[in-house]
């Protein structure tokens, strides 16, 4: 494939972080990478406490038991998203209430939230697709209005804001993901933020395999013991030492992927003002951090045969999640409601290349051939 979907990127540093690593003597969980990765984001973003972890997954999980999750529950999130968002609710015994997408965005549609809300539901996991915030206000009014928690699920959204605040700092907790196909990255990875202290303490002892241990090192209690639920959440160091590398690079990362997607729109956005496709929208209240540029196309069809024609050009472009509701899993337990606009992003939308080291000549061939496949060279 002459331009690869997504390619992973070197800062440079990383190889010499991880040598540092292991000289310190310790590359188990915790160690001195750990740390200045949490800090970094607690500094930068203001989050109240960083974990980090082996991916958003492991995050997610930490987040359901923090919230109490016991069978019967029931959490609100969208259909549109990747199992990771529900399966870690799912694990504690929730019912997981689908909810649909927006029209203009792959996002939670907030107007549809309310008539999901019963006694039994608990948490709502606003999914923040493509980097770009959920109408957050719209959340938090349901949540304070029926004593709801909210999980964002901001693996995608990783520098992005929501009316001037990051994203990942506006729920109870938040998880990123830091997969190779991030915007910052470390292979596999994640991080759970706690921004309500009262989870503070607690999450430490899930983190560190339902121990004390954490408080035990800072001195606080004089040895350490098996005191809650808990498991081996955190990652080595040596992952942490590779996320540093690119930390330390955010923003000459995000200033490539931002003009990489300002390249596409200002190339591919004759397409939408024909009425041929759409091109990824931004509310007002939301920034764009570069993670994701997606087309949205008529119907099924025409995106597979859109996909197809890329790859005959040496370009992968790929579609994305499958309606959950609608998955083999969910299926027989589902209520029967349409979702109309997850069904149609998950049968319409299709995902350009976006990495940085994707040159300006490599998207010129992009837009010129999907130009060319709608005949508007």
């Amino acid at each position: 494939m002459k331009i690869p979907f997504n390619k992973p990127y070197f800062t440079g540093k990383e190889t010499e972080y991880i040598k540092q690593a292991v000289e310190t003597g310790k590359i188990s969980g915790g160690g001195l990478f750990t740390g200045k990765c949490q800090h970094f984001f607690e500094t930068r973003y203001g989050f109240n406490k960083s974990l980090l972890t082996s991916s958003c997954t492991d995050a997610l999980e930490m987040a359901a038991i923090l919230c109490g999750i016991e069978p019967g529950d029931e959490v609100i999130a969208p259909s549109f998203t990747f199992v990771s968002t529900v399966n870690a609710f799912v694990l504690r015994g929730a019912k997981i209430i689908f909810a649909d997408s927006e029209e203009s965005t792959p996002n939670i549609d907030v107007a549809m939230i309310e008539p999901l809300v019963t006694s039994k539901t608990k948490v709502i996991v606003p999914v923040h697709y493509a980097g770009m915030a959920c109408n957050m206000s719209g959340i938090f009014e349901l949540a304070q209005m029926y004593n709801l928690l909210v999980v964002e699920d901001a693996a995608q959204a990783v520098d992005s804001y929501y009316q001037g605040k990051p994203l990942g700092s506006l729920g109870h907790m938040a998880t990123f993901s830091f997969h190779e196909t991030k915007n910052v990255i470390s292979g596999e990875g994640g991080m759970l933020v706690v921004n309500d202290d009262k989870f503070s303490k607690r999450s430490e002892i899930i983190w560190e395999k339902g121990t004390n241990r954490a408080a035990f090192f800072r001195g606080e209690v004089d040895k350490y013991g098996w005191v809650d639920i808990g498991s081996s959440f955190l990652p080595s160091d040596i992952i942490a030492a590779f996320l540093y590398a690119q930390l330390e690079h955010i923003d000459d990362i995000q200033n490539r992927r931002k003009k990489i997607w300002n390249f596409y729109w200002d190339g591919l956005k004759i397409l939408e003002t024909k009425g041929i496709l759409k091109l990824p929208h931004i509310p007002e209240y939301a920034t764009n951090n570069g993670h994701m540029f997606y087309l949205i196309c008529a119907d099924l069809v025409q995106r597979n045969r859109l996909i197809e024609y890329l790859k005959a050009q040496g370009i992968m472009a790929v579609f994305h999640y499958l309606s959950l509701h609608k998955s083999p899993f969910y299926e027989k337990q589902y209520d029967g409601r349409e979702l109309p606009n997850s069904d149609r992003y998950s049968d319409c939308l299709l995902r350009l290349p976006l990495y940085y080291e994707l040159s300006d000549n490599d998207l010129e061939v992009i837009i010129a051939s999907v130009l060319s496949f709608f005949r508007y060279e």
